[in-house]
């Protein structure tokens, strides 16, 4: 005779045995949370100062509404407990106890959730993570790079966005001159500051490709493809941004390089890119009936 408590190992099958798990599990969860509070607020707090991650408060209510939208998948889900849920909380250990002795937030925010993930597994069994999994990994894009890592990463796109738009500057005859990140006007010098090297418009954009390719996308190949592209077209969207700062500055005077009129450039310039990745949606979309298409006379 069962008595409705299952293990890592074991089967939750009567409806009481199956509610009491997803309580326990609920439980872990909440547990989990109130320990990880404190860096949960500190991270929080990162999104609210730095424009570059404020897309974060966005995720957690993304990722419950994916996971509330399997919510007859997860009905239909066996809970069955498995021990490979120790696998990501052995790993959620380690990078909250580097995290801790090397003071990286990166790491203490990630071991958050790899512990979810690990508790999932652990209590629900794979079926239930089968049908999370998206939701689970979708937590990810909130957690703030490392400053370290973006100092690697942004100058190269700052001076990328500044060699990029003075070739546009070049080929509509504006006199320009780049030295490092800085393009001399003839009426004013234009710095390319690590606000402007796109690396915001490039975490926000992904972040609306992933949301986008799973809304809208069945094919794996297509989301792949609508998620990397989200990366060369952030890059070059932010080149004409930069462009166009300095085609405005060149006609007007350096009072267009800032202001409401610079944070206006920004939302169309994002605009643009997101209609981009609509654009490149559709052309996948009428490639993929092309193919489907039979040849004229095909048997039927």
């Amino acid at each position: 005779m069962s008595s409705g408590i299952t293990t890592a190992e074991g089967v939750a099958r009567e409806p009481g045995a199956r509610r009491r798990q997803v309580v326990m599990a609920l439980a872990f969860v909440g547990a989990a949370i109130a320990i990880y509070a404190p860096v949960l607020y500190y991270m929080a707090l990162h999104w609210k100062a730095v424009d570059d991650y404020s897309h974060g408060f966005l995720i957690v209510p993304l990722a419950l509404y994916f996971a509330w939208e399997k919510r007859a998948e997860l009905a239909r889900a066996e809970i069955r407990g498995s021990w490979w849920g120790l696998l990501p909380l052995g790993l959620a250990t380690f990078t909250l106890t580097v995290g801790r002795l090397g003071v990286e937030l990166m790491n203490l925010r990630v071991s958050f959730v790899l512990t979810l993930i690990g508790l999932t597994l652990l209590l629900l069994g794979r079926q239930v993570f089968r049908v999370l999994w998206f939701p689970l990994f979708f937590l990810f894009l909130m957690v703030p790079l490392p400053q370290s890592l973006v100092n690697v990463v942004a100058f190269p796109l700052q001076l990328l966005a500044a060699d990029m738009a003075v070739d546009v500057l070049f080929w509509l005859e504006i006199p320009a001159l780049r030295e490092g990140n800085i393009i001399h006007l003839a009426n004013a010098q234009l710095f390319v500051a690590e606000a402007c090297s796109g690396l915001r418009s490039l975490m926000a954009l992904i972040t609306l490709g992933v949301v986008f390719a799973y809304f809208f996308r069945k094919s794996l190949v297509e989301r792949a493809v609508i998620v990397l592209s989200a990366i060369p077209i952030a890059i070059l969207v932010n080149a004409f941004r930069v462009a166009l700062t300095g085609v405005l500055t060149a006609w007007y005077g350096e009072k267009m390089a800032g202001g409401v009129i610079h944070e206006t450039q920004g939302l169309f310039t994002f605009g643009l890119a997101f209609l981009l990745l609509l654009g490149e949606a559709w052309l996948l979309q009428q490639g993929r009936r092309l193919l489907r298409r039979r040849p004229p006379g095909a048997p039927a």
